[in-house]
């Protein structure tokens, strides 16, 4: 890059001498005259193109300085975001522990409980038990008193009706064998009714504990289910802020590309005053040919003629000369589209369409001219927006592409780009 500043200084250097010292040796044919004015013009020349790029030096390190402080800028805001989110998690890991922790305690809380429950409920049946055996008791010494003093009232009739008794003594026996037979059968009615009562007081604290353990998993389930809802209700707001940082860095983006186009509209300004000036120069040298064609003969047939660049003035001429004949190929809006696109851009483009993985090529391109790979692409795609009305490189993906409806124009035209070089290069 150095040395081509250097060879374009020393051009801008030599058509300064040539055209003062040809404009000052018309009038008066002094040569002395016109080699002082030459040498003048020369110095005026370089202190102004040193004055100029000092002014556009100054102005890019601005613009740089300013892109840096941003991306710092960037750079802490993306940390502290990234440092809240770490002591989020890390407060979030605490309630989690805390929550289980918590959760264990009154799984033992509950533990205890149901054991006590199941010690009251085994005391419960004993007392139970011990109340129907007194309550049987009672009811045994009841009817032994009842029976006592029935067997009183029989004892004082049996005494007035002794004699009667005596006669019907064996009646009475056999009535009294009857009944204690029915005793008999009532007491084994008894015990078989108390051992039912006994297997059903087993059964009862063991049907008690399963529907305890029942109740302990239902309870469970619902503490699940609630800690979960907790869980995605604090993964959703968490969610929501991050796509609501998201959303602002994506503003932040769109400011930044906003600010580069208008850094690639002045860029292009420049090369527009660029090529006024190369057309100025081409009249100039003309006019400088036409009024004195003799001496420039002369300096031709010298050694200024390899130092002076009058095929790179003569080449955008003969480049639209060209495109006159190939230009039927292509639609109009897409020939005018060549014609603005350097040659960098047009690398960039035969890049993308014959390369699977381009970036590397376009990556070599940028660094060459000085640039980022997505401003030649963005370059390219405003370019093609103000020619044709339609963007031409599909940006969003990972590897750029060229959609599929202008591939075929983008390889007729990278074909014209290359014949209008060959042409170029067999006619030097």
């Amino acid at each position: 890059m150095q040395s081509v500043m250097v060879s374009n200084r020393f051009i801008l250097g030599i058509v300064a001498f040539s055209v003062s010292f040809g404009l000052s040796l018309v009038p008066s044919w002094d040569f002395n005259k016109a080699f002082l004015t030459g040498v003048i013009t020369v110095l005026a020349t370089y202190t102004a193109a040193l004055f100029v790029d000092k002014r556009r030096r100054n102005h890019e390190m601005l613009v740089l300085g300013s892109l840096r402080k941003r991306i710092k800028e960037m750079e802490g805001l993306k940390s502290r975001i990234v440092r809240e989110i770490n002591q989020i998690e890390d407060h979030r890991s605490l309630l989690y522990s805390e929550s289980k922790q918590l959760q264990n305690q009154v799984i033992e809380c509950r533990n205890q409980r149901d054991s006590l429950n199941r010690e009251l409920s085994t005391f419960a049946g004993q007392r139970k038990q011990l109340d129907a055996e007194i309550n049987n008791l009672k009811t045994e010494l009841y009817n032994l008193d009842k029976s006592k003093t029935e067997l009183n009232n029989s004892f004082s009739t049996l005494t007035s009706e002794k004699r009667r008794l005596e006669l019907n003594y064996n009646t009475s026996r056999a009535e009294i064998t009857q009944l204690q037979t029915q005793i008999g059968e009532l007491q084994q009615e008894k015990r078989e009714l108390e051992s039912n009562l006994t297997l059903l007081g087993r059964l009862k604290p063991q049907l008690e504990e399963k529907l305890h353990e029942l109740r302990i998993k239902i309870q469970e389930l619902e503490t699940e289910v609630t800690t979960e809802n907790q869980l995605l209700v604090a993964t959703t707001n968490a969610r929501t802020n991050i796509e609501a940082s998201l959303n602002s860095f994506q503003t932040q983006i769109a400011s930044q590309k906003v600010e580069l186009n208008n850094l690639q509209e002045q860029i292009s300004l420049l090369q527009e005053e660029r090529d006024l000036l190369q057309n100025q120069v081409w009249e100039l040298l003309q006019q400088v040919e036409i009024i004195n064609p003799e001496p420039l003969a002369e300096d031709t047939q010298g050694d200024n003629l390899d130092l002076f660049p009058f095929s790179e003035l003569i080449e955008p001429l003969e480049l639209i000369d060209t495109k006159v004949d190939i230009s039927e190929n292509l639609p109009a809006e897409w020939t005018n589209f060549l014609e603005k696109l350097p040659g960098d851009e047009i690398q960039v483009l035969k890049a993308i369409v014959e390369l699977d993985n381009p970036k590397a090529a376009i990556k070599q391109i940028a660094e060459a001219n000085i640039t980022m790979p997505n401003l030649l692409i963005d370059s390219i795609n405003e370019r093609a927006n103000d020619t044709i009305g339609e963007l031409i490189i599909e940006t969003n993906l990972e590897i750029p592409q060229v959609y599929q409806e202008h591939i075929a124009n983008v390889r007729k035209m990278i074909a014209m780009y290359e014949i209008l070089m060959a042409r170029h290069a067999s006619s030097n």
